[in-house]
């Protein structure tokens, strides 16, 4: 197996990898298959793999859906999931995509995709590195400030529980939940909330 130790320095530089890099980098890709049937390759879903000497988290699904759609921002019950701002355990990785785009279809993967706008998609993004892959997720004030606005979808019980934990555990800042909640118009929907938590 010729320049197989260049690949194996390729595939753990990268962590999560699709089929279609190792084309592009000029690796012939049953190098792929013969690292998978040695065990050196864990297939995550079709034409997605990681080493198998990288650990296995619990947002390693993170990864793989920005593998496949990196546009997309990982959000609401996922990312307080991510931030440790719910008791919930969401089966679905929940993903905000441009509101004209398609969703994606990943082998193996439940997506609860949501629409947001340009501009909504493009505030509060922080990037995160899982297993190699930059992933995009939107940060604690805005991931909570959106489970108001998606209140319907997710509960309003989830939303109150995410701004106490959020304010609690010193992860936002009123004034960081406020220029949220003036873009998307929620001032009125979580300044009660917001009351009752500072005079509780």
């Amino acid at each position: 197996m010729n320049n197989s130790k260049e690949f194996l320095d390729f595939i753990n530089q990268q962590g999560v990898i699709k089929s279609s890099d190792v084309a592009k980098k000029g690796f012939p890709r049953q190098y792929i298959k013969r690292l998978y049937e040695k065990g050196l390759l864990l297939k995550l879903s079709r034409g997605v793999y990681i080493p198998a000497n990288k650990p296995i988290t619990e947002n390693i699904s993170f990864a793989e859906v920005a593998k496949n759609s990196p546009n997309s921002v990982i959000c609401l019950l996922s990312a307080l999931r991510f931030h440790n701002l719910t008791t919930q355990s969401p089966h679905q990785v929940w993903i905000a995509i441009n509101h004209k785009s398609h969703p994606p279809k990943i082998d193996g993967l439940s997506l609860h995709v949501n629409y947001f706008s340009d501009k909504s998609l493009s505030l509060g993004v922080q990037e995160h590195i899982i297993a190699g892959v930059n992933v995009k997720i939107f940060s604690p004030a805005k991931t909570v400030v959106d489970c108001f606005k998606f209140r319907n979808k997710i509960g309003l019980d989830v939303a109150i529980e995410a701004l106490k934990d959020s304010l609690h555990q010193r992860k936002v800042t009123l004034v960081q939940l406020w220029h949220f909640a003036k873009y998307s118009r929620m001032q009125n929907v979580i300044r009660p909330y917001l009351e009752a938590i500072s005079h509780g």
